[in-house]
């Protein structure tokens, strides 16, 4: 049993994408929330719950809409400590004439 498991995952993994950490071109967009909570799957005769996918679905696009607003609000923490640092070492580094004058 463990030789047919092996066997079987040992194949090549064909995720669509990137690898994980990756550059990710544009023809491959994150999804946003919207997209997960509309996404259906084909039923089968023994599948899964609807009502459970559908909330799985939504929880998954809760955490990925926060996930996101973090990384926005992140981003601009980032450019505004950015910004105050060059402000900072502009005031800071001498100038041309200040360092021509040192011997």
């Amino acid at each position: 049993m463990r030789s047919l498991l092996r066997r079987r995952n040992a194949g090549p993994a064909t995720r669509p994408g990137p690898p994980a950490g990756a550059y990710r071109s544009t023809s491959y967009l994150p999804l946003r929330p919207s997209q997960v909570r509309s996404r259906t799957f084909a039923t089968r005769r023994r599948g899964l719950d609807p009502v459970e996918v559908a909330a799985f679905l939504d929880r998954v696009a809760a955490d990925l809409a926060a996930a996101q607003a973090e990384v926005a609000r992140s981003r601009e923490e980032t450019a505004r400590i950015k910004d105050a640092l060059r402000t900072w070492q502009s005031r800071q580094a001498p100038t041309m004439r200040d360092l021509a004058r040192r011997p």
